[in-house]
């Protein structure tokens, strides 16, 4: 049996920004994917993630990919360009044009490619129709550039209305809460050939976040003032798993 050894790169989707823990620390996805990885295989696994907050899809690429693949993985997982499609100025191919970089170093390292589109936050979200139209035109970008390519693990996430319901968004209502980030862990299990827990497709009961002005002065003033000023959430911010942790069987 090979021994799997899993990474994530990435920005907030993929590091957990919604899914925080009683002691402050975010779990997310691959967090959750990883353990449930090694409960349904029935044997440890070697987890590292390098997603950042905040990151461009470049330069999640320039600054995560190779020290990701230095680690010596069997699957790594990619998911960019939610940052991008918030910029007044988005070159959609250009943002696609990461995930063939990844999928070709991948290549070259003989490393499975677990290939993910974000979650759609566009119907909660001012300006949710330009988002919508870039992420879908993002999506089919990505697809174009994986095509044929059977062995690339598919886990699409932006195609899945029900997790664009607000009961699977944090208050920012631009990042995944706890039911969110099981959905998509549960997704992740699925196309590698597991069956995840029934509970992680259905969310669990939550209170509704601020609306009206209370959101704008929570939510969109501090986004815009980064807009700004040019810095970002992820600023100064080292990954939370940049070397293996081991995930065993529960």
């Amino acid at each position: 049996m090979t021994a799997v050894r899993f990474v994530a790169i990435g920005d907030s989707f993929s590091e957990g920004v919604g899914d925080e823990l009683p002691d402050g620390r975010v779990r997310g996805w691959a967090d959750i994917a990883a353990q449930g990885w090694a409960d349904a295989a029935g044997h440890p696994i070697q987890y590292a993630n390098f997603a950042v907050r905040g990151k461009l899809a470049w330069p999640i690429v320039e600054e995560q990919l190779e020290p990701a693949l230095a680690l010596g993985p069997t699957h790594l997982s990619f998911n960019g360009g939610g940052n991008d499609m918030l910029r007044p100025r988005t070159d959609v191919e250009h943002i696609a044009d990461t995930f063939s970089r990844v999928l070709r170093r991948c290549d070259e390292q003989g490393v499975t490619l677990i290939l993910l589109s974000g979650a759609n936050p566009a119907g909660q979200l001012p300006m949710g129709s330009l988002i919508q139209r870039r992420g879908d035109e993002l999506s089919a970008a990505v697809l174009r550039r994986v095509a044929g390519r059977d062995d690339v693990i598919r886990a699409l996430n932006w195609p899945d209305r029900e997790l664009s319901s607000g009961a699977y968004w944090s208050d920012d209502r631009l990042h995944m809460n706890a039911n969110g980030h099981h959905r998509v862990a549960a997704r992740v299990l699925h196309a590698l050939g597991y069956e995840p827990p029934a509970e992680w497709w259905s969310p669990a009961e939550r209170i509704a976040g601020p609306s009206g002005l209370a959101y704008y002065r929570q939510h969109v003033g501090p986004w815009v003032k980064r807009r700004i000023t040019r810095t970002s959430s992820g600023d100064g911010r080292a990954a939370k798993h940049p070397t293996w942790v081991e995930r065993v069987p529960q």
